[in-house]
């Protein structure tokens, strides 16, 4: 029946990736064109290949082609929705895109520059190639938009403040995926919980009664847990001192590129540095516990108290060792695990007491069509 897919589009930098999805939860078709401008490869189902991609509308053209092929041309499109990093301060909530949305996604850019651009891209690509196909918005800081006031200030002067210099958070489509889930998983919503998305970029949240109350990232992504390549919290005056001794450009690419578990281990992939079993390996592992660790207890200050833990992302939803460190380093909150449960990477790994402890597959793309669903109302028939 023609309108029944839903286009779900995450473009990066020198990638895009789509997924189509019909009324379920679990996608239909997916693929992703990667090093675009470059080395441009395609992957759709079982294909792979190189392309000639030269841009994000050619990607996209290519992606669509493979999909048409394969029994879901464009004709059965019902709508498109798109994960955006950064909606700022008015752009709380999932929203049909408008040219007065698309204006205030790219007032954002100064924002969000490594994200919001490319985001744009594929919203603009989807706009050419598929005129009039009605598009959404998902905004990975929507979730956080829940955050009190004194959460979201940085004490800074009101001219500063006024120019968007504020917390915003992000992973926020995970977050809010995680405990659309969790009632599901559990039999009910649990009143605090402590949610840890884990991977190469990294951070925690409080949820409080299915709302963000406190969230480790901040102004970027930047803010918070040690990551993959990223300092996570780091003195402003220490940034200070890498600008004036690197200049902007290069404090930036030390800051976001060149740091985090990088730089303490020689390797940004949590299974690298398992692997290599070096002192300097060990010692990264162990600092990106003890930050996370050491965050936790901020985040359950955030809800007074703990009920459930919920680990997210690549590193938590697969690395064993590190659930039960961060785990081991919350014990006295009553956190236990199940050894068992926990090395077969269960859905549930606490061995009892009065914290529940998860895992949650990430599921950014089934949510996003969610929303998609939510905003427009439900496409016809399967």
């Amino acid at each position: 029946m023609a309108g029944d897919l839903i286009l779900v589009v995450n473009a990066g930098s020198s990638s895009i990736k789509v997924a189509l999805f019909g009324t379920g939860d679990a996608a239909v078709a997916t693929g992703a064109v990667t090093e675009i401008g470059g080395k441009a490869r395609l992957k759709a189902g079982a294909e792979e290949r190189g392309c000639k991609a030269p841009d994000h509308d050619t990607a996209l053209a290519l992606l669509l082609d493979r999909f048409a092929a394969t029994g879901f041309p464009l004709s059965r499109f019902h709508a498109a929705g798109h994960r955006i990093v950064h909606g700022g301060r008015d752009l709380t909530a999932s929203t049909r895109v408008t040219d007065a949305v698309e204006a205030k996604i790219a007032a954002c850019v100064p924002l969000a520059p490594l994200h919001n651009p490319h985001n744009l891209s594929g919203l603009r690509a989807v706009g050419r190639l598929a005129p009039g196909l009605p598009q959404v918005a998902v905004f990975d800081t929507a979730f956080h938009a829940t955050n009190p006031e004194v959460a979201l200030r940085y004490a800074l002067p009101a001219a500063e403040e006024a120019k968007g210099i504020r917390r915003y958070g992000f992973h926020g489509i995970s977050y809010a995926s995680l405990a659309a889930r969790l009632p599901v998983l559990l039999g009910a919503m649990p009143g605090r919980v402590l949610a840890l998305h884990l991977g190469n970029g990294a951070s925690l949240c409080a949820i409080r009664n299915g709302r963000s109350v406190a969230t480790t990232m901040g102004y970027s992504p930047l803010d918070g847990l040690t990551m993959g390549t990223r300092t996570g919290a780091i003195d402003g005056n220490a940034v200070l001192r890498l600008a004036g001794d690197h200049g902007i450009e290069g404090a930036a690419r030390i800051l976001n590129r060149q740091s985090g578990l990088l730089a303490l281990g020689g390797a940004s992939d949590m299974r690298a540095l398992h692997a290599a079993g070096t002192e300097a390996a060990r010692f990264a592992v162990a600092h990106f516990c003890y930050w996370a660790v050491r965050h936790a207890g901020s985040m359950v200050a955030a809800m007074g108290g703990l009920d459930c833990i919920a680990f997210t992302g690549g590193i938590g939803e697969n690395d064993a060792e590190i659930r039960e460190a961060i785990s081991a380093g919350l014990g006295f909150l009553g956190v236990t695990l199940d050894p068992g449960a926990n090395a077969a990477n269960a859905a549930r790994i606490d061995a009892g007491g009065p914290v529940a402890t998860v895992i949650v597959a990430a599921a950014e793309e089934a949510f996003i069509a969610a929303e998609v669903r939510a905003c427009l109302g439900r496409p016809g028939g399967t």
